[in-house]
């Protein structure tokens, strides 16, 4: 199987793997989600996300190359080959990252609390996940795939269904760039940066407290229009930030009487 057919299918695995990791780690522990909603994570309506597509294909041109590096030392060759599997992770999630935020105005992921962060997009904290998850791929997943790959390679049935993802893959693709373009104009007429999960967790809420469906592969979908979604979720946070500040000068003001 060409280096073609290979890196489709490992995109196709590591996006919908990818998808579960997110689904859970927002379910129970991502601040984003204080209400411990199931919410569809990611940019897309489908259980993919491509961010983890990318990283495997990565993770795997990394692995084959283990035998080209000149390290004598087996242990320090598999800690150099982790590190530059955390460090290529990295570097994709902040390309992905920033290139959200200067074109569509939206913030996918925040890492604004976490220490050392860059921009809220890249941190110490999750790129020694990525070294982790590299680790485990190398060890538990890498020595199965050239076997996958031969199985594939007499089901050629199966590279029809991979084919099939793609098509509905593209499509997604064009209907959430659709939400985008809306979620953009918003964020340039009231000069703000978007954050998307939050903002999916917002609908969610709203449509919980009035009794009404939730549509998990479709966040979005709503009685009211997402730009009303939007103007009321700004006025919240302007709401909570005159709180903050009223409170800041509140303790000031104790602060100064008591001198």
């Amino acid at each position: 199987m060409n280096l073609f057919l290979t890196l489709a299918f490992l995109f196709f695995i590591g996006s919908v793997f990818g998808w579960v990791l997110e689904l859970f780690f927002r379910r129970f522990i991502s601040a984003a989600n204080p209400e411990r909603k199931w919410i569809n994570p990611g940019f897309c309506t489908g259980p993919y996300l491509p961010l983890y597509g990318a990283g495997l294909c990565i993770l795997f041109l990394i692995a084959s190359l283990e035998n080209a590096t000149a390290i004598d030392d087996p242990i320090m060759e598999k800690v150099v080959l982790f590190v530059w599997m955390a460090v290529c992770m990295t570097g994709i999630e902040y390309i992905a990252g920033i290139l959200s935020i200067k074109i569509a105005k939206v913030r996918l992921w925040d890492y604004t609390d976490e220490w050392g962060n860059i921009q809220g997009i890249i941190c110490p904290k999750f790129s020694f996940f990525w070294a982790v998850m590299g680790a485990a791929y190398y060890f538990l997943i890498h020595p199965h795939i050239l076997g996958a790959l031969s199985w594939l390679a007499q089901n050629l049935a199966f590279s029809f269904f991979i084919g099939m993802f793609y098509g509905v893959f593209i499509i997604d693709l064009a209907h959430s760039a659709q939400i985008v373009v809306k979620l953009k104009k918003f964020a340039d007429e009231n000069d703000v940066i978007i954050k998307y999960e939050n903002l999916k967790a917002h609908i969610r809420s709203i449509q919980d407290r009035n009794a009404q469906k939730y549509h998990f592969f479709q966040p979005f979908r709503s009685s009211r229009t997402v730009t009303e979604h939007l103007r009321e979720r700004l006025d919240e946070v302007k709401a909570e930030l005159k709180e903050d500040r009223d409170l800041v000068f509140a303790r000031r003001g104790r602060h100064i009487k008591g001198r």
